[in-house]
């Protein structure tokens, strides 16, 4: 069976986020992830990890004006010292947390500019992140995120998302491989993993039902078969990763939505 990760942004809505963390190692999850930890402080997140005894796995790099509709930073022209700022608190922050993975959010293709004016930006950005990252031990991650959810966004695809990387040249910089977006932009999700997961460049992978990113066993995906991939694969190439659970709870703000919908989690449990 494969790790799964508790993803607190989306799970346990009914909850004030601090108290998230108790309600996921209730529910048997060793881990989380969630999009940004700068609101709190590092001692007072670090201490929900503890007391709980669960990993931090994933999170993502300061993204820009999130209200304002930015998603990231990296492809942007003109936003270099911005970046590097967010950089350095994101790693500070896994430091302090013992994450070993940030996600750099690519951000959205200006209005009027074509994809490719930006990407040596992207790149260039990515080469000094993943430089700062491995002076502390961390990885970067790229996401590829479909255009329904974020129109404009830069990265899309794994196969631009894999060249990125071979762009860079970074031992330290991998791929988030979000089986929900990917089905929505690409399909043939398994070949998928079958391709990209001995690559030694994938680094995380996040799970949701599609269309409705709800829990995965809502939905045309089927996932029960994907997870026996994930199993297979990772034990013929050593693939360790975590799976996040980014998802939207279908009962979402009901008193024990999350929990009373993790009947698929509780059911991979039974077989393992």
């Amino acid at each position: 069976m494969p790790q799964f990760a508790a993803n607190l942004s989306m799970l346990y809505p009914e909850l004030d986020f601090l108290d998230r963390f108790e309600a996921a190692a209730k529910d048997g999850f060793k881990a989380v992830e969630y999009l940004f930890p700068y609101p709190y402080e590092r001692r007072q997140l670090a201490a929900r990890l503890k007391d709980n005894g669960l990993q931090q796995v994933l999170f993502n790099a300061p993204p820009g004006n999130w209200e304002g509709g930015e998603r990231g930073l990296a492809c942007l022209p003109g936003r270099d010292a911005e970046f590097r700022e967010g950089i350095a608190t994101a790693i500070d922050y896994a430091v302090a947390l013992d994450c070993p993975r940030i996600h750099v959010m690519a951000g959205l293709v200006p209005e009027g500019v074509e994809r490719e004016a930006v990407q040596p930006v992207y790149v260039d950005n990515l080469r000094w992140a993943a430089a700062e990252a491995a002076k502390a031990g961390r990885d970067v991650l790229i996401e590829p995120i479909n255009t329904r959810d974020i129109p404009r966004f830069f990265l899309n695809r794994q196969d631009h998302a894999h060249e990125i990387v071979d762009m860079v040249g970074a031992n330290n910089l991998k791929v988030q491989m979000d089986l929900y977006h990917c089905q929505i932009v690409e399909g043939d999700v398994a070949m998928k993993i079958r391709k990209y997961l001995p690559s030694g460049r994938v680094g995380h992978i996040q799970i949701a039902g599609v269309p409705e990113r709800h829990e995965p066993d809502i939905g045309e995906q089927n996932y029960p078969y994907l997870f026996d991939l994930i199993d297979e694969v990772s034990a013929q190439c050593g693939w360790q990763g975590w799976v996040g659970c980014e998802y939207r709870p279908k009962r979402g703000m009901e008193p024990g939505g999350t929990s009373a919908g993790l009947g698929w989690l509780r059911a991979l449990q039974q077989r393992a």
